[in-house]
């Protein structure tokens, strides 16, 4: 007989609910406005280290391939770049080939934009909600991500080549070749040898990243004039919380992105992304803006004590 039963308790559905209602509560508080966007796009991302679920529609009895975002973002710039006001989103979104203890196909995310925002007023608005939900004061700990780097890895991430990388990946026992790229190298390291340390005492930010993460976030020179992508993420308990970016508001060069993102996947063999025009034309006119993704699940995960992802949702994917 089929197990249908979910895999959490009725106990957490309910402190689930209860920091649904905060968080609303929070957002209402500070004029920050919900917005719902839909979960299918005809574009998909590009991003080599995130796959897309396609899924086959018909429209006019036309086939096509839609995909399932991976996160808000692109529809949530475009409502912004036309409202040019504070919003947020509770949603599912959808990340292939994601599974284990603190992944899941789908999953949960809470993400926010907020006109005029430096990274470091996003930074404090992130600590007042977390505290917020866990009851309490929560102080934020702060770290470069080379400093980070050096501390762990014993080696400046910047400056090491891949073959040095390599050989501590493999005196480590990280058996992966990531050939010649360097910031997948400096990924498989980070993973293995860092985050599991990140957020032990305290919840920790770590800032300034390399230029080649900078993604949808503008980039800056930092303190040793090395150029960085204005971005930070939040770890608890060696775990990724949340990821933001002070947004770069360029169409072309994000388009630049895009399409280099496209070759590097065609090199790896992996399909090539329809890019997301609409976002591209929206692009041009979001006023400068910071915005975070939070992983609800894994917040909620860090609040409770739950170890495994699949104790805080209903239906994992292989019970859905």
């Amino acid at each position: 007989m089929t197990d249908y039963q979910p895999t959490c308790t009725l106990d957490m559905a309910q402190k689930r609910a209860n920091i649904y209602a905060k968080i609303r509560q929070f957002f209402a508080k500070r004029g920050v406005l919900e917005v719902q966007t839909p979960t299918l796009s005809q574009a998909g991302n590009t991003d080599i280290f995130l796959q897309s679920v396609s899924a086959n529609v018909a429209i006019f009895d036309k086939p096509k391939t839609y995909y399932l975002h991976t996160s808000p973002e692109f529809a949530m710039k475009r409502l912004l770049a036309t409202w040019q006001v504070p919003i947020y989103q509770i949603c599912p979104v959808f990340r292939d080939n994601e599974i284990g203890s603190r992944h899941n196909v789908e999953f949960t995310m809470l993400e926010w934009y907020r006109p005029t925002f430096s990274l470091e007023q996003l930074t404090h608005e992130l600590n007042d909600l977390v505290s917020e939900l866990f009851g309490y004061p929560v102080i934020f700990d702060h770290y470069r991500y080379v400093d980070a780097f050096m501390d762990y890895v014993k080696i400046h991430p910047l400056n090491a080549s891949c073959d040095t990388l390599k050989a501590i990946a493999q005196d480590n026992g990280i058996h992966f070749d990531m050939e010649d790229d360097h910031q997948g190298w400096l990924d498989l390291l980070f993973s293995h040898l860092v985050e599991p340390n990140l957020g032990k005492d305290l919840p920790t930010v770590i800032f300034d990243y390399p230029v080649s993460t900078a993604s949808l976030a503008k980039t800056a020179k930092d303190q040793d004039g090395n150029t960085v992508a204005k971005r930070f993420e939040l770890y608890i308990n060696g775990l990724e919380i949340a990821n933001a970016y002070d947004e770069l508001a360029d169409g072309q060069a994000l388009r630049l992105r895009f399409d280099n993102d496209n070759l590097e996947r065609k090199k790896r063999g992996l399909p090539m992304m329809p890019i997301d025009e609409h976002l591209l034309n929206a692009c041009d006119n979001l006023p400068p803006c910071s915005g975070i993704a939070v992983g609800l699940d894994r917040l909620i995960m860090a609040i409770t004590g739950a170890t495994k992802i699949e104790n805080v949702i209903a239906f994992p994917i292989d019970k859905a």
